[in-house]
């Protein structure tokens, strides 16, 4: 072995404890990346095999009822490579001893000609069968797919029966198989999985057409593009073609729920896999700086003595960047370990949103290269002036002792403060000695405090929204959905159920917004005039008024359109009798879900011309009544279904606000280790450069506490001074995340708790409590005689 590799060791072995946490910190900046974008890869992977398996269509357009013989008409559009009619419809489904509302989405499926698009992939059971083939049965029940996810939430198994309002009828639902399909890869209501209360069941079509009386006729078609097609322009011909018919609202891939749903989660886990990992790998390189900085400045004799020896400049500097990448491999080693194992625990939760038939854990191996390169030369870019300094330096200049350090009166008392106590005028003097480092060490530490921040944001994100959605806004207990819009004194039927305290209409309208060259397909909300039950609360709490003439549109909404409060917009109607409105917009609201427009529903119903109608209503009720409200709504045919708030809230606080617990945790932990390689790196680096000085403290008379507070003092006055610079700096990396992670679907609000703050403080504190224990037992332990020999 060679001499500078003997040496090599040797160094290692000394400082291994400094070692061992740059390492750690490196893997996590290393971890942080593999896990976030190892999961997102695995994610895209899965989508995108399924999608190619299952052939999942490029545009899809929903009509009220539309002849069979439309669909040759459609697949003459300029653009379109295949058209798919279905028949589907939304249903109420009830299950034996379960009191929580369900709703199902029945889609038929061609039995004797398999579908093209969105293919259904059979998991447990069998697959449908054509009326007449041995496996179908004559005793009334409809045999069905249910979605996988619902299947397995509720513990449904082939040979389970279900009850389905269809079209007013109650019919079973004889279930035979569970299924997937490209198009419910996510599942859910309003943008919130609930695989609880939503199921898919795909059943005969001939079944559900002669249910709703669409023989002949379909009410859903699902577009393939022909390469090189113009969306925009295919999605506007179908539109003209299918507005006679209902079918005004042609949408693209990129408006499908399950799809949008599935590309802002992995949009929102790129950012997530590249801000933090930045940060780690900063500190990563600051900590390599200083350790190997301090390095050379101990070992300037031997490079001397090296030097005069024949060893050149570059074996020489060779030797230290092998301690630097002996340091970094290590790193890396750990890092892919741990990003293996938290990508396959965050790939286990997506597992609980988003279903396929294939979806496992993998790294690409290009993240494990593009990793190493981004780690490795982050720690070769701060580790570089160390290792230019080692080779600059002269034989006849190394053998010197190093020149005493300047000291000067500290600021404070060039501002005439003269009480400083004599060991804090040390501490403060030797601060400002070196002011660079003290500064990177105080915003390492910082940075710690930063990650802790916006680790805990998250769940204060959650909490808000909890607050703000079901406690502030959605004031009802039930909320029930009519099959099609009905005389708004269908309220004074409900008021009669059990239980019913107070009922609100309200109406629904899908319509187009267009401001310009610009337009956007939104749900236009009539609100009740001085709505108690449903009410509208921006981002800060604040609840907001609808107007009485005119619109109220989310910020989001109106940005996107350039639009501001007094401008003139044109209003098409996407439902029932086609009409466009001029209407003029008289204010907006930040608020956190969605792009949403609001109108008085009194103002809506003039607008449309179709009287004192409803679509919606929303429900509070007496406490402890709402099973009985729910078991009542059954016999009310029209009604189409109903969700009850605390089942909402419970599938939330169960799936969501569970992951981002787990999502704070590890963030936390990343933040701890952050914590600990700064401040014991730094007072480690302190107590190996000042060991002759407190060596001669402890010979003038010094007791080992005050000795101890010297060095010890550093540590606490640079924490004092992080902590307020951390929380300011995880406010702006929490706006900066926030920012990077908006989307047409969900703003987070920027909500920062004391409790967060606290949080973090204590974290650091606690890190830096440790290393001054450890720091404190070498202190007790020093060699007096062995530090106090020196040269001449």
């Amino acid at each position: 072995m060679k001499a500078l590799d003997r040496k090599l060791l040797r160094d290692l072995r000394r400082m291994w404890s400094q070692a061992l946490t740059i390492a750690l910190v490196v893997a996590s900046g290393l971890g942080g990346f593999i896990t976030c974008l190892s999961a997102v890869d695995s994610l895209a992977l899965a989508r995108d095999q399924f999608y190619a398996r299952g052939h999942f269509a490029d545009a899809f357009v929903t009509v009220k009822r539309a002849p069979l013989a439309l669909a040759e008409v459609l697949r003459g559009v300029p653009g379109v490579a295949d058209v798919q009619v279905t028949v589907e419809q939304v249903v109420r489904v009830e299950m034996a001893g379960v009191a929580d509302p369900i709703l199902g989405q029945l889609i038929g499926v061609d039995l004797r000609q398999p579908p093209r698009m969105n293919q259904v992939t059979v998991g447990k059971g069998r697959a449908l069968a054509p009326a007449g083939s041995g496996a179908a049965r004559g005793d009334g029940a409809i045999d069905a797919l249910v979605s996988a996810g619902f299947a397995s939430v509720r513990g449904l198994r082939p040979g389970d029966e279900l009850t389905a309002l269809v079209n007013g009828k109650q019919r079973q639902l004889r279930i035979v198989g569970t299924a997937l399909s490209p198009e419910f890869i996510f599942a859910g209501l309003a943008g919130m999985p609930d695989m609880r209360g939503f199921g898919v069941f795909w059943v005969d079509r001939e079944a559900l057409a002669a249910a709703y009386d669409m023989q002949g006729a379909f009410n859903r078609v699902a577009i393939k593009l022909a390469p090189q097609a113009s969306e925009p322009a295919v999605l506007d011909g179908l539109s003209r073609l299918l507005a006679p018919y209902g079918g005004r609202d042609a949408r693209g891939r990129e408006d499908q729920t399950s799809h949008a749903m599935l590309n802002n989660e992995i949009k929102e886990m790129h950012v997530m896999g590249t801000v933090l990992p930045a940060i780690f790998l900063a500190v990563a390189a600051f900590l390599l700086h200083v350790v190997l900085s301090r390095l050379v400045s101990t070992q300037r004799e031997q490079i001397a003595a090296l030097k005069a020896l024949g060893y050149a400049n570059a074996a020489i500097a060779g030797h230290y960047l092998k301690l630097v990448a002996l340091i970094v491999a290590a790193g890396l080693v750990l890092g892919v370990a741990l990003g293996d194992w938290l990508g396959t625990l965050l790939t286990r939760l997506y597992m609980e949103f988003f279903f396929f038939p294939v979806f496992e854990h993998r790294i690409a191996p290009w993240l494990i290269v593009v990793g190493a390169c981004v780690t490795g030369g982050t720690a070769l870019l701060g580790t570089l002036s160390a290792v230019g300094a080692t080779v600059r330096l002269a034989p006849a200049e190394a053998m010197r002792p190093p020149a005493p350090g300047l000291y000067r009166r500290t600021t404070l008392e060039r501002l005439g403060v003269q009480r400083i106590p004599p060991a804090l005028r040390m501490v403060l003097r030797n601060m400002e000695r070196k002011p660079l480092r003290t500064l990177l060490t105080i915003g390492g530490t910082a940075a710690a405090v930063a990650i802790v921040i916006m680790g805990n944001f998250f769940r204060d994100a959650i909490d808000h929204i909890v607050d703000t959605t079901f406690h502030l806004s959605m004031r009802s207990d039930v909320n029930v959905w009519m099959a099609e819009p009905v005389d708004a004194l269908a309220r004074l039927q409900l008021a009669r159920l059990p239980g019913v305290h107070l009922v609100e209409p309200t109406r629904s309208v899908a319509v187009r917004i267009q401001h310009g060259h610009r337009s956007e397909r939104v749900g236009l909300q009539g609100v009740q005039q001085g709505a108690q039950l449903q009410r509208i609360i921006d981002v800060e709490g604040r609840q907001s008024t609808v107007p009485a003439t005119g619109l109220l549109l989310t910020d989001r909404l109106a940005d996107k359109l350039g639009i501001r409060a007094g401008d003139t917009v044109l209003l098409e109607v996407l439902e029932g009798r086609q009409r466009s409105l001029q209407v003029r917009v008289q204010a907006t609201v930040r608020e956190m879900m969605g792009l949403n427009a609001y109108v008085q529903r009194d103002t809506l119903n003039r607008w449309l011309q179709e009287g004192d109608v409803a679509s919606q209503f929303a429900v509070a009720l007496e406490p402890g009544t709402e099973a009985r409200f729910l078991e009542a709504t059954k016999e009310l045919p029209r009604v189409a279904g109903a969700f009850s708030k605390a089942t909402l809230l419970r599938n939330m606080q169960d799936v969501s606000a569970r992951n981002v617990r787990i999502m704070s945790t590890i963030l936390t932990l990343f933040a701890a280790v952050i914590a600990v390689g700064v401040v014991y790196n730094n007072a480690r680096i302190a107590l190996a450069e000042r060991t002759w000085e407190l060596a001669s403290l402890r010979v003038l008379g010094f007791t080992r506490g005050e000795v101890s507070a010297l060095l010890l003092g550093e540590l606490a006055i640079g924490i004092v001074l992080a902590l307020p610079l951390g929380m300011a700096l995880g406010w702006g990396l929490v706006h900066l995340v926030v920012t990077l992670l908006k989307n047409d679907q969900f703003l987070f609000p920027v909500v920062i708790s004391a409790r967060t703050y606290a949080v973090a403080g204590l974290c650091v504190v606690a890190a830096g409590a440790a290393s001054a224990l450890v720091v404190r037992r070498r202190i007790d332990r020093l060699d007096m005689v062995g530090a106090l020999k020196t040269r001449e």
